[in-house]
C-alpha cells in the first residue's frame, strides 16, 4: 500500500525516473493507483482549505 501512495506522491510532484516508473508499472495495480490518487487529491484539497481558514481567521 505504501508503494502505491509513494508512486502517486511522486506523480504529484512530477519527479519520477524511468526506472522507477517501470518498476511501479510492473508491481502496482491500476485500481489501487486510482484510489490512492483520489484519496491523496482529497487530502491535499482539505489541507489547503484548512490552511486558508487558519490564515484568514487572524
Amino acid at each position: 500500500m505504501w508503494a502505491t501512495f509513494r508512486a502517486v506522491l511522486w506523480g504529484f510532484l512530477g519527479i519520477r525516473s524511468s526506472k522507477g516508473y517501470d518498476e511501479d508499472r510492473k508491481q502496482l495495480k491500476v485500481q489501487h493507483v486510482i484510489i490512492a490518487g483520489v484519496v491523496s487529491a482529497l487530502l491535499f484539497v482539505l489541507l489547503l482549505v484548512l490552511l486558508v481558514r487558519v490564515i484568514t481567521s487572524k
